[in-house]
């Protein structure tokens, strides 16, 4: 398999001078050289077809027992050496030390065009970093990140992406619900593919150690390759690096927020500084619009990284970034004036983005409180995010007043009878506002439907979609899989034929292990 090879982060950043494969505290470095794990019987179950064409590798060539190999960890391209980065990071609001890529070994970087990739296979086997674990993946976990990373891609959110998903053929013993009840499970590789994967604990454990002059070959490092935009030079240089990475952030958690999509662990460890979705663990899909919604069980009870708070959390860590970079510049004032900006920057965003959800383009004071109500309303009942956003579109603007509460409303309900007169009423305000506002709106209904059907997506991976693969996968069927991949390529599309993934999450979906709450095993 030929590549055109460009390993610029292990020849130009400092390397763990220990080559023994045993876990340990790596100083003075950001990576530690590492062999994939052999895999006994690898089958390749899916590729990305689009992501093969980004990296200008054929199709035949994903179809050869190389290609295989490779992504399975199986054998090891000439001229590259595989590595485990170290970093460190908060853990719910803690600093946890140095945690480092426990189960994901990067195999090479690889030069198109004008860009860098880097190729990860994530379930590899153990590194320095795993601490007590075994660095491998299980089949359901590698599912839901493979499909998400894509789907994510297709709708528009800044992520790392996913170009293969295989299965290793040995068995690995996991807990799924830290409840003392290991079982084996289908072990499973997922070949990740990112510009970079470095994060925000890549400086904070450096900075922790005082390790400065590593800390500033990573800086020097992250702007020559990933921000060359960035032509100041001296401290400026480090405080432009940080705004531009605040900004990316804020940016990808604006799309979170569109699309409904919660992460579940957002600890530094898992915040890219290119401002990419990485890490899909515990992540979920809101049904019900719901503020306080979190999928991952680890964090049922304090509710960290909800829905809601998902803003507030890319700020503070923000804030850790920030604070691991302070050496560099020694002045706090230009980190402070850029996280303050942060604040301003997502309010305005956030109404922005409202807006366009409902149709809204032309600037109007009466915008960010009829916002504000329909938050508020739509915590009344559990009401599905997904279906009353998309079918909001085909309400029209009637110029009378509205009696009763439009389809668009009652289809995305899941309990319509605990809807009560008061509810009702509420409703029935904010749709009459709702419809005056629209007339001050300059574009017909045609085209504001058609706008707002390119922000709010018809089909996402809701949390039950990835479990029905997931089933069927253990069962030895892997049809599913692809199935919703060709659907979750296209998410703003009608899909006629697709219709039976646009409805409500179904009732037995409600408490099933892994589509409602998971672990971070999941």
């Amino acid at each position: 398999m030929k590549l055109n090879l460009h390993n610029t982060f292990t020849k130009e950043l400092p390397s763990d001078s220990n080559l023994n494969n045993t876990r340990r505290q790596v100083h003075n470095a950001c990576f530690s050289y590492v062999t994939p794990k052999k895999t006994s019987n690898p089958e390749l179950l899916h590729v990305s077809d689009e992501l093969l064409n980004t990296l200008s590798i054929s199709k035949e060539t994903s179809q050869t027992k190389e290609f295989l190999d490779v992504v399975t960890g199986n054998k090891v391209l000439k001229d590259t050496h595989p590595y485990a980065m170290c970093y460190g990071g908060h853990q719910f609001g803690n600093w946890a030390g140095q945690l480092g890529d426990g189960r994901a070994i990067n195999l090479t970087q690889i030069r198109i065009v004008d860009k860098n990739w880097t190729l990860q296979l994530k379930g590899a086997g153990e590194t320095p970093y795993s601490r007590t674990a075994d660095g491998l993946a299980v089949l359901r976990s590698s599912i839901r990140e493979y499909l998400c990373s894509e789907a994510m891609f297709h709708l528009g959110v800044p992520t790392t992406r996913a170009l293969s998903l295989s299965l290793t053929g040995d068995q690995v013993m996991r807990d799924m619900l830290y409840d003392g009840n290991p079982a084996y499970e289908k072990g499973a590789i997922v070949c990740r593919v990112s510009e970079s994967f470095i994060r925000f604990g890549s400086f904070e454990i450096l900075s922790a150690r005082k390790d400065y002059n590593t800390l500033q070959a990573l800086a020097d490092y992250s702007i020559k390759h990933h921000y060359p935009e960035i032509t100041s030079s001296g401290k400026d240089k480090y405080i432009e690096f940080f705004r531009l990475v605040s900004e990316k952030t804020l940016e990808m958690i604006i799309h979170w927020q569109r699309v409904g999509f919660v992460h579940g662990v957002m600890n530094t460890d898992n915040m890219s500084i290119l401002g990419q979705t990485i890490d899909y663990g515990p992540y979920g899909w809101l049904e019900g619009y719901d503020f306080d919604w979190t999928p991952n069980t680890t964090d049922r009870q304090q509710k960290r990284y909800r829905f809601g708070n998902q803003p507030n959390i890319g700020l503070w860590n923000l804030l850790q970034l920030a604070n691991a970079l302070y050496p560099l510049v020694e002045e706090a004032k230009p980190f402070e004036d850029i996280l303050n900006q942060y604040k301003i920057d997502f309010d305005a965003k956030h109404l922005e983005m409202m807006k366009s959800k409902i149709g809204l383009f032309e600037k109007d004071a009466r915008d960010t409180l009829l916002i504000k109500q329909l938050e508020e309303n739509l915590h009344f009942t559990e009401t599905d995010m997904t279906i009353f956003f998309r079918k909001l579109s085909e309400f029209t603007s009637i110029e009378t007043e509205i009696k009763t509460l439009p389809k668009c409303l009652t289809e995305a309900f899941y309990k319509p009878n605990e809807v009560k007169e008061n509810i009702k009423s509420i409703w029935l305000d904010w749709f009459n506002t709702y419809d005056q506002r629209l007339l001050s709106e300059k574009i017909t209904h045609q085209e504001r439907k058609r706008k707002m059907d390119l922000i709010n997506p018809k089909y996402v991976l809701r949390n039950y979609m990835a479990q029905l693969a997931i089933d069927d996968a253990n069962k030895g069927d892997y049809s599913l899989i692809d199935e919703l991949y060709q659907l979750l390529k296209k998410p703003y599309d009608e899909q006629p034929n697709k219709e039976k993934w646009f409805v409500k999450r179904p009732e037995w979906a409600r408490h099933k292990v892994g589509c409602s709450m998971l672990s971070c095993s999941s």
